[in-house]
């Protein structure tokens, strides 16, 4: 019998992990984050394609406060995969094993396809790393790294998409600027460089190290956290096994997804306690 590469293994989500979790979780959720949450009466009760905008770093409050509320709602019955960087198994196993537990695959088509087969919804951010880390002066935008997969996916298994935000995730540290694309030129230069061309190179202010380089874990800040549900996007009224669709219409429907998702965030920020926010941070 082959062994499943890492992060494609469907068996590593554990409930009895999940439930263990849940009191943990139950106290941030209620003390450190203050928590509020809506719109959960859009979700679908069948399966969907969850896409969120995440924030925070590496610790990405708003994503374990979001997973308790699932828990909270549907127990571990009711399946769920969260597609997750294949780099995270390369570069923070143990972290990334955690991870699994709670139901993280590798993102991947392959992957993503498989979770559907058996009935799950599925969680995907399609900004990855970027967005996660993207700089404090752009907090308040809903950033996809012009990342259109996800479009693909939900098109070829004709599944909704469930819009997915946040606010208050991005002030628990401050993402100054992200010296990636500098870096990047710099290696084009011959400029040595023993790592992996990095996709993301933040430096930002958090605990527990002060200003930090690199995409490093932190403690977040304690800060207010609101998340909300939109509405299920259907980008065909006419899903058929094998239909193949259009670069126009691809983009169509990114745009779509971008719009209603901003909207959305728009929305949470004039209801939320960042209405009146600190000028932005930024070094640019």
């Amino acid at each position: 019998m082959s062994i499943p590469k890492p992060g494609r293994s469907f068996d590593k989500r554990d409930p009895a992990f999940i439930k263990m979790m849940m009191p943990v979780w139950d106290w941030l959720y209620r003390n450190y984050f203050r928590v509020e949450t809506g719109g959960w009466h859009n979700m679908p009760e069948g399966k969907t394609l969850v896409v969120g905008s995440h924030n925070g770093g590496l610790t990405s409050p708003d994503l374990g406060m979001f997973l308790f509320d699932w828990f909270k709602r549907y127990g571990t019955g009711r399946l769920m995969y969260g597609l997750m960087h294949r780099e995270m198994w390369r570069g923070n196993r143990l972290a990334a094993e955690q991870a699994e537990k709670l139901g993280a695959v590798e993102a991947h088509p392959k992957v993503a396809f498989e979770a559907f087969n058996r009935g799950a919804s599925v969680l995907v951010f399609p900004g990855g790393g970027i967005d996660v880390f993207r700089p404090f002066h752009q907090w308040d935008k809903i950033h996809f790294a012009e990342r259109r997969g996800f479009i693909k996916l939900a098109l070829r298994e004709g599944v909704p998409i469930t819009p997915l935000v946040s606010v208050g995730a991005h002030h628990t540290l401050y993402v100054l600027a992200d010296l990636a694309p500098v870096m990047q030129e710099l290696i084009k230069k011959g400029m040595p460089w023993p790592f992996p061309n990095p996709e993301v190179l933040p430096i930002y202010l958090g605990a527990p190290t002060g200003l930090t380089v690199g995409p490093l874990p932190n403690i977040p800040i304690p800060r207010k956290i609101y998340t909300r549900v939109g509405k299920p996007i259907v980008l065909d009224e006419d899903p058929k096994p094998g239909k193949s669709y259009k670069r126009d219409f691809i983009e169509e429907c990114y745009q779509r997804v971008l719009r209603a998702m901003q909207d959305e965030m728009n929305d949470l920020i004039a209801d939320s306690e960042y209405t009146k926010e600190l000028p932005k941070l930024t070094l640019t």
